[in-house]
This record gives structure tokens, sequence and C-alpha cells, in this order.
């Protein structure tokens, strides 16, 4: 693949960290470097910090990632950085809604991000779980998964690190399918437990796509996070000690969440790299 344009390919990354620490953005600016190198593209990132700093990308970018991210995706109603993030999500989608506005412009929700697109769409109850979801944990695509672009190449289940005290369930169907929008993956199944299964990934718009979990996720953080005693305590407490360890033997696996993070976010940015070279 090669990038035509006399230009540098222009990637925007929302960081919703809020400060702390993480190994989100680590993961994501290798993504993004090795698939330029792969793709023998010209790419330059730019990073901006949303919620301390109030940054917020301008349309001049191809392509923007918005960052998974700490707190309560509840609480920042009516905050004054949270007005920003939803007048720029309102921007593009206001670009790519214009018929001479060529090419379209892709993004992509991880985690807290997708939580503040499924209130800003209202396609879904967002709330607090009843415990943290934290480790390797399997997701089941539904039919409009298994024909995802963005998926391809990916098996059912497929393996990915879920992290987070909010979901997104009771989805508005009719919403969702007055924008364009489809669910393309869920939670594993829980009998034993009667609480709905959450929504794992939705496509919003043609050009609008997120997941609950963390696509961006590699072994290296992963397994960092795993031996951290807080995070340790957080999974024996409401898994077992035998899921833990069953955690941290997914980590050596190919096929588990390295083969989650080789294909999401890279299938992502072909897909948009696609429309970019045909226009």
């Amino acid at each position: 693949m090669t990038y035509t344009e006399n230009r540098p390919l222009k990637i925007a990354i929302l960081d919703l960290y809020e400060g702390q620490a993480n190994q989100g953005m680590r993961c994501i600016r290798e993504i993004i470097n090795q698939w330029g190198e792969t793709c023998s593209l010209d790419v330059q990132f730019e990073e901006f910090e949303v919620r301390i700093k109030q940054q917020i990308p301008s349309l001049d970018f191809d392509i923007y990632i918005s960052s998974g991210g700490p707190g309560s995706p509840l609480e920042s109603e009516g905050s004054e950085w949270e007005e920003k993030y939803f007048q720029w999500i309102s921007a593009v989608s206001s670009w790519n809604n214009k018929d001479h506005h060529y090419p379209k412009k892709h993004i992509f929700f991880i985690c807290h991000s997708f939580q503040l697109a499924s209130r800003y769409f209202n396609i879904g109850k967002v709330c607090k779980r009843v415990s943290t979801a934290f480790g390797v944990f399997p997701v089941h695509m539904l039919e409009e998964g298994k024909n995802e672009s963005v998926f391809d190449g990916l098996k059912d289940p497929f393996y990915a690190v879920d992290s987070r005290d909010f979901q997104v369930i009771e989805p508005n169907m009719d919403q969702l399918s007055s924008i364009g929008g489809t669910i393309l993956a869920i939670e594993k199944e829980r009998p034993h437990v009667p609480y709905e299964r959450a929504i794992m990934s939705i496509r919003f718009t043609a050009y609008f796509i997120g997941t609950q979990f963390h696509p961006e996720a590699d072994a290296i953080g992963m397994g960092m996070y795993l031996q951290r005693e807080d995070k340790k305590r957080t999974v024996i407490e409401n898994h077992g000690a035998e899921k833990w360890a069953s955690m941290v033997e997914h980590l050596q696996d190919p096929d588990k969440i390295m083969w989650t993070y080789n294909h999401i976010l890279p299938n992502f940015l072909n897909q948009a790299i696609g429309e970019l070279i045909s226009a």
C-alpha cells in the first residue's frame, strides 16, 4: 500500500487519561508507528490532552483515535471539557454528512471514549457495573461484527483486554438505526448472574466505530498491570486466583490479545487510508 498524497498522513490521538499513568497511549503510538512502517507511509500524529488542558483537534486531521481513561463517563456531564469533546464529535459528523466533503474522516473510540460516544449518540444506557471488569476476556461477535472489515481476521470469540467500572447496556435500536449504526460485539454470556450482557463494540456510523474493550493493549503492558498488587487483588476478589493465573497465561498465547492488537486498530487504519487513497 502506498499513500499517493504529497503530504504526510495526519492522525490525531485524543488523550482522555487525565494525566494518570497508563499503557494505552504508549500502545496507540506503537501501533501507529508499526502500521506506518509496514505500509511505507509518512505518518505524523499529534496528541491532545482532552480533560485537563481541554485540547481538541481541528478538522485538519485525516484520522482520529480517542483513548480510554479513568473515572466515570457520567459525572463529566455538563463539564467544560466534555462539552468541547462533544462539539468535536459534532464537527466531524457535520463534515462527514456534507456530500462535497471528501474524503470522510474516521474516528475510533476506545473504552471511556466509547462510553461518552454512546451517551452523545444516545444509543444505550451507560451505567456503573456491579463489579469491576479487569483482565483478558472473550468477546463475542454478532452477525454484523462478522461482516465488519475492522474485525477482519478475528475469530469468534476473540480475546481482548477489559478494564472498566462502567458499561453500555439496553441499546436503543431505533436510535442506532436512525444514525446508521450497528452493534458488532457483546461480552461473554454469564448464565450464573442475572445481568444483561454489555455491548462491547458499535459501529456508530459509516465512519465512526468504537470498542468497550482495549484493542490497543499489548502483552507487555497487560502483564505489568496484572502483576500490580491492586489489579491482582481485584481480579482474584472478583474471579478467583485460578482466573488470574489463566489471564497471565493468555498473555503468552499469540492467538489471544496480541492477535487482537495486531488486527483491530491496524484494520481501522487500513480502512481509513483506503478511502484517502481512493479520493
